[in-house]
């Protein structure tokens, strides 16, 4: 009798346990960025065994993103050069015989892209050409001059 009981018990445990192998994004290193900025998350369980791809997300359009580098407790990825300024959530989809789409507890606002203007220098006047220079004025119009 208690050696069922104790099967039962551990079986209706099992059922409300969590999966230890679920990644979990915990932070991001920065919570503004631009299109081409290079982000990191940290986390759990966040290898490319768990994690299949990422996206931003503004639950209108889901924006897939470049991971430029991934391990079990981190991933680093590139903002589209095409995301829209404003706040998005981070969103991943799982590998295996089942995937999904976790949604993350991690936003990012992303700005608009700006396009920095250097100073423009001149360079130094040349001295005029022969050719682009007045044609000498004639001896009728030098004396009219003076």
């Amino acid at each position: 009798m208690r050696r069922i009981l104790l099967v039962s018990l551990l079986a209706a445990a099992k059922c409300f346990a969590t999966p230890d192998d679920a990644p979990q994004m915990n932070s991001v290193s920065a919570k503004v960025a631009k299109p081409g900025d290079v982000i990191d998350i940290s986390g759990l369980g966040l290898s490319n065994k768990a994690v299949d791809e990422v996206y931003l997300t503004d639950h209108k359009f889901d924006m897939k993103v470049k991971l430029v580098e991934q391990s079990d407790k981190t991933i680093r990825f590139r903002v589209p050069p095409f995301a829209k300024p404003g706040r998005v959530q981070l969103l991943l989809l799982t590998k295996g015989d089942e995937p999904k789409l976790l949604e993350e507890p991690l936003y990012i606002v992303i700005e608009e892209a700006t396009t920095e203007v250097g100073q423009v220098t001149t360079p130094p006047a040349a001295a005029p050409s022969t050719r682009d220079a007045a044609p000498p004025a004639k001896p009728e119009q030098r004396d009219k001059q003076q």
